[in-house]
């Protein structure tokens, strides 16, 4: 992906800033930003605007396997809409997240203030409006603050 615009940076590094303070108050898992690729079991190289990983899988990983694409999906995974990305795309991808065992993702449209939520097992569920997201059994006390990236 080519890099977003200055808004769409701003939003996401408060995104990425609630979920690793969260993550640094609980010490449950890896953080990463949209820099950070993963290849996925079917085989794809992704990399969210947001994603984090159990303390539990990270350490079943080799130095080597740390250093590269992390070979495995995200337990969470967040992409934040530009206003030049497809919904659709956006969509198919949050899909394969999930199919590949993302246990929670959020799609978070701007636009239209609009969350979809993905989670295992379960049909996608769609949010208006919302002003905050909670982490659920995945994130236990994550909520994720959406005043600032509105």
């Amino acid at each position: 992906m080519s890099p977003t615009g200055g808004e769409t940076s701003n939003r996401k590094a408060d995104l990425i800033y609630q979920l690793q303070a969260w993550n640094r108050k609980h010490n449950l898992g890896v953080v990463f930003d949209s820099s950070g690729g993963f290849k996925l079991p079917n085989n794809a190289d992704r990399s969210p605007d947001a994603s984090w990983i159990t303390k539990e899988r990270w350490d079943t990983l080799t130095l080597q396997q740390k250093q590269k694409f992390v070979p495995l999906c995200p337990d969470f995974v967040v992409e934040l809409r530009s206003p030049t990305d497809s919904l659709k795309r956006l969509q198919a991808k949050m899909q394969e997240y999930q199919e590949n065992g993302a246990r929670l993702g959020w799609l978070i449209d701007r636009e239209n203030r609009r969350i979809e939520s993905y989670r295992q097992g379960k049909p996608v569920e769609i949010l208006e409006f919302p002003t905050s997201l909670s982490g659920e059994e995945v994130l236990p006390g994550f909520v994720l603050d959406l005043s600032s990236i509105w």
